[in-house]
């Protein structure tokens, strides 16, 4: 690897480039002989733009000489011929000796979160302690061979950090992370949650920093929606998604953190019936929704930067700015890297979407789906604390499945724990309605259900028990009494 001596690519080329421009005239004029002199005199005496600085600079003689003779020599391809060569102990960095080398690697696998001063010093005391080790070089010698091996500095983890931070950690350093984009529109969406840096102010008089949920297309980079919301509440996120997806279609996988909205039994619940993925982050490793965050960064650095100066900012007029926001300049404005506007993009690429289904179904979708045990006595479930009335043609049933919305109680839902298939509408328990001592009749369960009758004689069962005991020719197993004797003792003792 090159040292600092070494320029970069685009140094080398602006370098050589420079030189050519200096003797260029030269090769493509020869100069007569015995003038050569005076035209490398001429050309020193001459101020020269520095390749690097900028500033007006005088090169010597025979340093322009050098360059012609090195031109000269290869005539195929003088600009290559006169970037600066790298050195041929470049990367080798003699100023370590290999004890000192060991000592460093060792010491920073043992503290990788040291700074590259703090080793350069530990390294110098252990190097007086170890005089057979060489001769300590300098900071600089030392950071640049720390920084051509790896040994980069590290966030410390330790205590105060939880166990799924130090191993997200460990994952960064020992996986690769590379720049993603799906193929096709619709294919894959990111959907997170923002802190906004503005306050609204609250009808009852209180100022409360709401949270602005966002969801894009990953191919197309387009804003499929976008609200400020008081809390980060499944209600919220399921609120917000809907009306994603009545804009823009189904996607096929959507891409969160795992925020208590995200992992929540109705919004997961909610994408399977729906036939969505659900692609989520790694705990703790915010740069898999990167795309998210560069939204982030727009959003506060035009939208909320031109809603500052507003001093009774409300959460509706927040909304309003936003929607404007977004449908007229982000979803408008060439995209820096993809080189397109969002909204032609999501138009003109291949869409791999669905048809979103009407608002009643997709309210129905994202429900979660739980199992209660029927009360006998009075035919009832509870559910979150409330009691719900089951009908009585499911009076026969002792576990039943439900599918409701925590947030959204008046819909609540008998179904098919089998299939998921909703049932019925169930309703709470209305027990005012109740005391009024009329009672409904109930339904009949099946086929096999009716009014209650008379029976008809023996049963089955026992009749051919009955007529199995006769073919064996046993007597019966009992001692008969005689009844006419028990009448007539009872005659005699009266």
């Amino acid at each position: 690897m090159p040292d600092d001596n070494a320029q970069s690519s685009a140094g080398d080329t602006a370098w050589a480039q420079f030189r050519f421009g200096v003797i260029g005239h030269l090769l493509a004029a020869p100069p007569s002989a015995g003038e050569l002199g005076a035209e490398l005199d001429r050309l020193a005496a001459k101020h020269w733009r520095h390749p690097k600085s900028g500033q007006w600079a005088l090169f010597g003689r025979s340093t322009i000489e050098r360059w012609y003779y090195r031109a000269v020599a290869e005539p195929r391809n003088p600009v290559e011929t006169l970037s600066r060569k790298i050195r041929k102990d470049s990367g080798d960095h003699p100023g370590l000796s290999i004890e000192l080398r060991a000592a460093l690697q060792q010491q920073y696998r043992e503290h990788p979160d040291w700074s590259y001063q703090l080793h350069a010093d530990n390294l110098a005391v252990w190097a007086k302690q170890h005089p057979g080790a060489g001769a300590m070089p300098s900071y600089v010698t030392v950071r640049r061979y720390m920084e051509s091996t790896g040994m980069i500095k590290r966030r410390r983890l330790g205590r105060g950090h939880t166990a799924g931070v130090i191993a997200a950690e460990k994952r960064f350093e020992g996986l690769e992370v590379r720049s993603y984009e799906s193929e096709y529109v619709n294919a894959l969406w990111h959907l997170d949650f923002h802190a906004g840096s503005l306050k609204v102010l609250l009808s009852a008089g209180q100022w409360d920093w709401p949270q602005l949920l966002g969801i894009l297309d990953d191919h197309s980079r387009l804003c499929c929606h976008a609200q400020w919301y008081l809390s980060e509440t499944t209600e919220m996120l399921v609120h917000g998604t809907c009306q994603g997806f009545e804009k823009r279609g189904l996607p096929r996988a959507i891409m969160s953190d795992n925020g208590s909205a995200m992992i929540s039994a109705e919004f997961t619940q909610g994408l399977g019936r729906l036939g969505i993925v659900h692609e989520r982050t790694l705990p703790y490793s915010a740069y898999q929704n990167g795309k998210q965050e560069v939204f982030w960064a727009q959003v506060e650095g035009r939208l909320l930067a031109m809603l500052s100066g507003c001093q009774d900012l409300t959460l509706a007029r927040m909304n309003e700015a936003t929607q404007a926001w977004v449908e007229m300049e982000y979803n408008r404005k060439v995209n820096s890297e993809t080189g397109a506007k969002p909204i032609d993009s999501h138009v003109s690429g291949k869409d791999v979407g669905r048809p979103c289904p009407s608002s009643e179904e997709l309210l129905n979708a994202f429900t979660a789906q739980a199992r209660r045990i029927q009360r006998r006595s009075d035919g009832t479930v509870s559910i979150e604390g409330v009691r719900f009335e089951v009908p009585s043609r499911y009076r026969h049933l002792t576990r039943i499945g439900f599918r409701y919305a925590t947030w959204d109680l008046s819909h609540v839902y008998m179904a098919d724990e089998r299939t998921g298939q909703i049932l019925c509408r169930v309703y709470p328990l209305d027990k005012n309605k109740n005391a009024d001592a009329r009672r409904r009749s109930k339904e009949p369960v099946g086929n096999g259900a009716g009014p209650v009758v008379e029976p008809g004689g023996m049963a089955p069962l026992l009749s051919k028990l009955l007529a199995d005991y006769a073919v064996t020719g046993l007597p019966p197993a009992y001692l008969p009494k005689n009844e006419d004797t028990t009448n007539r003792r009872k005659e005699t003792h009266e």
